[in-house]
Formats: C-alpha cells, structure tokens, sequence
C-alpha cells in the first residue's frame, strides 16, 4: 500500500484546499494518507469552522474521514488554536521539542509532502 504524509505549514487558505483535495484523492485511489497541520496552518483549525470561509467545506470532510492524524502542539499553542483543536478532538504531536516529527513518518513508510 502507498503510505503519503501531507504536512501543511502554509496558512493560506488556498494551499490546504489544495492539500485536503489531494488528500482525499489519495484516499479514494487506495492510498494510507494523513495529514499533519503545522506551522501557521494550525491558525485553520480554527478558521475554517466558519462554514463561509473558503476551504470550510474540504476541512469538514478532512474531519470527517479521519485524515487529519495530528496538529503541531507547539504551533497551535503559538497561534492561540489550541481551544480550536481540543474542541474538534484532534490529535496534538509533540515529540520533536514541541512539533510533529517527520522522521517518525519516514520511519513508518510514509513518502513526506511538504506544504
């Protein structure tokens, strides 16, 4: 099986549209795909629960298929998305001084998507 770990860092709306619907090709094609929010993307988890904004509606099926594995704790913290993440019951990766690590991807069989 192909395993894809997709880790957004951009903050830009636009970008995790892009990463969502890539994700969820990935998915449909037979892909073990998961998605890791990072950096000033985190600043979306909370935006994007506002269903009027663009990417609200890839976010929600994001949610809804389980491919977001995890939020950067540290960068969720720095931009005041914690609240956001713990009332959406995601998952906070702290293991690299605060951040998701990517080894423990790549370790995994994931190929690792930058964004």
């Amino acid at each position: 099986m192909k395993r894809v770990a997709l880790f957004v860092f951009n903050g830009d709306p636009f970008c995790f549209i892009h990463v969502a619907l890539n994700a969820m090709d990935m998915k449909d094609r037979g892909y073990d795909v998961k998605v890791v929010i990072e950096g000033d993307a985190t600043k979306l988890v909370s935006l994007l629960r506002n269903e009027t904004k663009p990417g609200a509606a890839e976010f929600k099926k994001l949610r809804i298929l389980g491919l977001v594995d995890c939020v950067c704790k540290a960068c969720a913290g720095k931009n005041t998305a914690l609240p956001a993440v713990i009332e959406q019951g995601f998952k906070l990766c702290d293991e690299l001084s605060g951040h998701p690590s990517i080894a423990r991807y790549k370790e995994a069989g994931y190929d690792v998507l930058v964004f």
